[in-house]
Parts: C-alpha cells; sequence; structure tokens
C-alpha cells in the first residue's frame, strides 16, 4: 500500500564533492555519502533530500529548495559572509529584489542563491 513514511526529495548536481563541501561545510548542514557517492542533506524535524551526481546536469529552473527562516536579512548577512551570494536575480529584472536579493511584500520576505551545480537555493520568512 502506498505511504509516505519516509518520502524524500532528490536533485542532481554535476561535482558531487563540490556540493558535499557546500551543502556540508558552507551551510553547515550534516551531509553523509553513500558507497554509491550520492549525497544525504539531514534536514531539521528528521526530513532528507539527496543530491546524486550527473555528468550532464543541468541546473533546475525552479527552487529546489527552501530554507525557513526567522529573520531573512540576517539570513542573507550571514551567507554573504560564507561567500553565498544572494543577488542573483538582481541584474536580470526578474524578480522586484533588493540591493542584498531580497524579494520583500510580494509574499514572504525571500532570497534566492545557487549552489555549486547552479541549482536555486532561497531562505525565506517562515
Amino acid at each position: 500500500m502506498f505511504s509516505s513514511d519516509g518520502a524524500f526529495g532528490g536533485f542532481s548536481v554535476n561535482d558531487i564533492e563540490a556540493a558535499k563541501k557546500f551543502y556540508g561545510e558552507t551551510l553547515g548542514i550534516t551531509v553523509d555519502m553513500n558507497e554509491m557517492g550520492i549525497l544525504t542533506l539531514h534536514l531539521g524535524s528528521g526530513g532528507t533530500v539527496i543530491a546524486y551526481p550527473k555528468p550532464d546536469h543541468e541546473p533546475a529552473s525552479f527552487t529546489i529548495l527552501n530554507f525557513p527562516v526567522l529573520d531573512v536579512e540576517a539570513a542573507v548577512d550571514d551567507l554573504n559572509r560564507r561567500g553565498v551570494v544572494t543577488t542573483i536575480y538582481n541584474d536580470s529584472g526578474e524578480m522586484p529584489v533588493d540591493a542584498k536579493g531580497i524579494m520583500r511584500g510580494n509574499g514572504p520576505d525571500i532570497a534566492w542563491f545557487t549552489d555549486p551545480a547552479g541549482n536555486v537555493l532561497s531562505v525565506l520568512a517562515g
């Protein structure tokens, strides 16, 4: 019978070692790698997401992972100190964002950034 117990999501990356370093060291997420070279990202409340190597990887054209935070501006400042660029939409005109890359007043405050494979992530008020 179908059950959602233990369900998880996944996404591809083109460089598994760069992804392991980014998610583990830069973002501070607990990351395990299995014998097949697949990463498991251990998220809060017991959730997991896998990142798997794909040689012909193309970044997703949508946000693959959202991190709810109490204060988006503080989270952006912290990410910027860690070397993460949160101004990915500033010059594109796609999103009405401020100088820090934060979109305000169109739903919850949110800022986007990318992982080394170009996948889009976000921090959002939550």
